[in-house]
């Protein structure tokens, strides 16, 4: 009975570290539906704007490696707590703020939030499940976390469109107040006991040259989720397609669908292979191949639908990458090691934000 009821709180504290992480992306694809309101509230161009949803990114990477720490010396109930309380910080300039600089101030809280999400999956998986597991159910986690950015593109542009984007904005504030609370309450405070010293870690992990280049690879592949389908898709399709913002909305976050099938598929398919590499590579090909097809702007909506699913499918191919790099290193780093690497992976969306700003002003110019 005391083992069913150990594992029981185990799959309970799973599932609130998946909420948290569906949460979270919610919050990092709002500016997606919110563009045209964000830029009239502020009086800002597209060029700013692009700044305003990339700077996410830079506060997401430079807190992986201090939360990757922290979650192993303080444990994840204070960390996790903590994290979530910030991202609601990071909203409270979108709805009492009358100058810019507070909103990009709080988009980078929330990225610095935000990025306990996924360290504090990757934590309670190796704590509940073991490493044998760890890719089956972080393809579940995300699964479920994607949940989250699907229910960020149509419905909560529906909500934006029916109350006004400050009210929906409040209702997540509220959200995460209750999230936080829970999570205290649930989550145990489990920690590592220290194997060596930090530095000496982080030492062996970034000097490990087939983590770090696997990790740039993967992050060159990482523009059609964080750059084009968490911020621009819908202001693509909008521009080029004609789209009404809901449709928009809805075929965009296509790719977020496709990738809740995609993370448990994905794993499926590199088991069975028996080769990771090579299914990140063909998940790499078909993405550049769908992006080839949509640009001669002369493809239907269920057609374009389908096309994005396939993508966010091969956008799982991040879940294989993050654990392949793990498998470089001692299991005394591992937990690092795929800190490291989703660092490295996110690091590349605010690039790609930068790029896509520039295609879309040049679109914008030719129209």
């Amino acid at each position: 009975m005391k083992f069913l009821n150990l594992r029981l709180m185990m799959w309970m504290v799973w599932i609130i570290a998946s909420v948290f992480y569906a949460y979270q992306y919610v919050l990092r694809v709002m500016p997606n539906i919110m563009l045209g309101d964000i830029m009239q509230q502020f009086q800002i161009d597209a060029a700013t704007f692009g700044q305003f949803s990339g700077v996410y990114y830079i506060g997401y990477a430079l807190m992986h490696l201090p939360i990757g720490i922290m979650l192993d010396r303080f444990g994840p109930r204070k960390v996790m707590t903590s994290c979530i309380l910030l991202t609601v910080v990071g909203l409270s300039p979108l709805m009492f703020a009358s100058h810019w600089i507070y909103p990009i101030i709080g988009r980078f809280l929330i990225g610095m939030g935000s990025s306990a999400a996924i360290l504090g999956v990757f934590k309670i998986i190796r704590m509940a499940f073991g490493e044998k597991r760890f890719p089956r159910m972080l393809s579940f986690s995300v699964t479920i976390g994607l949940v989250g950015a699907i229910y960020g593109g149509g419905p909560v542009s529906y909500l934006c469109e029916t109350f006004g984007y400050q009210t929906v904005i409040q209702l997540f504030a509220g959200a995460g107040i209750v999230l936080a609370l829970m999570t205290y309450v649930i989550v145990p405070n489990a920690k590592s006991a220290p194997q060596g010293t930090v530095m000496s870690d982080i030492k062996e992990v970034l000097s490990n040259k087939r983590v770090i280049w696997s990790c740039i690879f993967a992050g060159l592949m990482v523009g059609p989720l964080e750059g084009f389908a968490d911020v621009w898709g819908t202001a693509f399709l909008k521009q080029v397609y004609g789209f009404d913002g809901t449709r928009a909305a809805g075929v965009s976050s296509m790719i977020f669908m496709g990738m809740c099938f995609g993370a448990p598929v994905l794993s499926f398919i590199a088991e069975k292979v028996g080769n990771y590499l090579l299914t990140i590579v063909g998940a790499g090909v078909a993405m550049a191949i769908v992006f080839f097809l949509i640009l001669p702007m002369n493809i239907t909506p269920g057609v374009l639908s389908l096309l994005f699913v396939l993508v966010g499918i091969c956008c799982a191919y991040q879940i294989l990458a993050i654990y392949k790099a793990a498998t470089y290193v001692r299991e005394q780093v591992a937990g690092l090691t795929t800190a490291v690497a989703n660092m490295i992976i996110m690091t590349f969306g605010y690039a790609f934000h930068a790029i896509i700003q520039r295609g879309m002003c040049f679109l914008a110019v030719l129209r």
